[in-house]
């Protein structure tokens, strides 16, 4: 591209004006090796802690919300059904929403990005808090859960969506963005460690109280009467909103690190062009890009597996292998697992390539998926897959987002001048994850009602722990099978990457250096 560039302009010397050819060729004198532009530790930590809010508040949601609803809240399953449902899926239609609006923002002092993280995050820990507050009516409850998981999910949406796109705003060099990455994966899985065990262990420490008879008549799992059921249930609730304090808090704290640590850098070549395209053009453009298409088609089985396990994993420790009181520590293991193992797939995938990567790290966690279906109860064996298949979450936490950018810098090589798009990659990605997230949970609590699942029961029908078995551990195995069949057809491989980075260098480079004026670069660019 630069070669083809530098022979036309050769060729074409003699039609340019002479003060537009002076200042073309000013930089060529000065010609100095450009210093590569390097993120401090600092603003890469500052970054990654913007990523925690998201993971936090959306793990506890994702492990917890199902098992409050039916438990806590005492939802009947099928109204369970359609707040889980509805809520994932208007998360999912927030995000090309959210997306237009950036994409029509304009640049402020803060930036494009920083103003929606700004406002959005007072608003969204109100309504977070409330979701995990149970009204005294209860005629109005299934309104008062889907009224609010609605309001927060738009609000968080406000939030990640500018985090997500701010991936290439922060650097112009790929290797940087890479490692920015690998920081926001390790602090979101580390999130992830928060909001298992701040939720996990809060809400175990109650005294959560089931009922032996079906029909919740006087007895609890251990013996006491109805007057000590009401009782532990009020404390369970107390529980439960104790935790969405601690974690709505946590939540501000992370979102102040990254407003004030992180800035805003628009392309050099994006500033030297006129308007955006319109979004709906934006958007036809993005979604007739092949790439991207495949890759969101891949990871959209491979990640509609790990929140099919996520959304069903409490119930499945619960009352298929009958650990009532260790779900929560289950789950610690697994994020723990997947916190300390994100730098060796961020090495992996620099020494292997990203393709490599996807395939060895989501298809191992096969194999201890199928273990699970198989033991009974032993929870030594239980903790081993839990912390095996941490291994995994790594990779599928890691991967997509690090390869998004890819798709995106081959994107800007194809149609130079169509930028602002970045927030449509990653709304469009967040989307079709989600909504498809939100069809799985809605299906899968719609399932277990089919079962016969009883609410607060100590134990379930052998039907419901046979449904919860094959949502955990079959279902996803068959979705991940067919995710890496279709990153078969992905074609962005290491060859295409380098390439793509030294055309894009060379674009960079010949914007920032250029000695002309905003009228003398368009009538030079007019005329090559």
């Amino acid at each position: 591209m630069a070669k083809g560039e530098g022979a036309e302009s050769g060729s074409a010397a003699g039609l340019l004006p002479a003060g537009i050819l002076q200042a073309a060729e000013r930089p060529a004198q000065v010609k100095e090796p450009k210093k590569k532009q390097q993120l401090s530790i600092c603003n890469k930590l500052c970054y990654a802690v913007g990523g925690a809010p998201y993971q936090v508040t959306g793990c506890a949601l994702g492990f917890f919300l199902q098992i409050y609803l039916l438990d806590v809240a005492q939802v009947d399953p099928f109204y369970a059904s359609i707040i889980l449902f509805l809520g994932r899926a208007w998360d999912a239609f927030t995000d090309p929403l959210v997306g237009f609006c950036i994409s029509k923002s304009s640049w402020t002092r803060l930036g494009r990005l920083m103003p929606w993280i700004i406002f959005s995050t007072p608003l969204a820990i109100i309504a977070y808090f409330l979701i995990w507050f149970v009204p005294d009516f209860p005629q109005v409850q299934v309104l008062w859960y889907l009224l609010f998981y609605c309001l927060f999910e738009t609000l968080v949406t406000c939030f990640h969506v500018p985090y997500s796109a701010l991936t290439m705003f922060i650097s112009t060099e790929q290797s940087e963005r890479d490692s920015a990455t690998a920081y926001r994966m390790t602090v979101e899985v580390l999130g992830t460690v928060l909001g298992t065990a701040i939720q996990g262990q809060i809400v175990g420490q109650a005294d959560i109280p089931c009922l032996l008879d079906p029909n919740g008549s006087a007895v609890t799992s251990e013996g006491a009467n109805r007057t000590h059921s009401t009782t532990s249930l009020r404390e369970t609730q107390n529980a439960y909103l104790l935790a969405a304090g601690v974690i709505a808090s946590i939540y501000i704290v992370c979102a102040v690190i990254l407003v004030l640590g992180v800035r805003e850098q628009r392309e050099p070549y994006e500033s030297q062009q006129a308007e955006p395209i319109s979004y709906i053009r934006g958007l036809r453009l993005v979604m007739s890009h092949g790439p991207y298409v495949k890759l969101i088609t891949g990871f959209l089985f491979t990640s509609l597996a790990f929140m099919l396990v996520e959304g069903n994993f409490a119930l499945f420790c619960t009352y298929t292998l009958g650990f009532r009181n260790e779900f929560q520590n289950l789950l610690l293991a697994i994020m723990l697992s997947a916190t300390f193992t994100i730098p060796f797939w961020q090495w992996f995938l620099t020494q292997f390539g990203k393709k490599t990567a996807v395939y060895i790290g989501i298809s191992s966690a096969v194999p201890f998926l199928i273990l699970m279906a198989l033991i009974e109860r032993n929870l030594i064996v239980t903790y081993v897959v839990a912390v095996a298949a941490g291994i995994s979450v790594a990779a599928a936490f890691l991967l997509p987002w690090s390869m998004l950018p890819d798709v995106i810098d081959d994107f800007h090589l194809k149609q130079p001048r169509s930028h602002g798009t970045e927030p449509i990659f990653f709304s469009f990605y967040v989307f079709f994850t989600k909504f498809a997230s939100g069809v799985s949970l809605g299906i899968s609590t719609l399932s277990l009602d089919f079962a016969g699942y009883q609410t607060r029961g100590c134990s379930q029908p052998a039907g419901v722990r046979f449904t919860l078995k094959m949502l955990v551990t079959m279902a996803p195995i068959v979705l991940i099978l067919l995710g890496l069949l279709l990153f078969k057809l992905y074609p962005i491989d290491e060859e295409r990457r380098r390439q793509n980075k030294k055309a894009l260098q060379a674009l960079r480079e010949e914007a920032s250096s250029s000695g002309c004026s905003d009228t003398d670069s368009t009538e030079l660019a007019s005329i090559l």
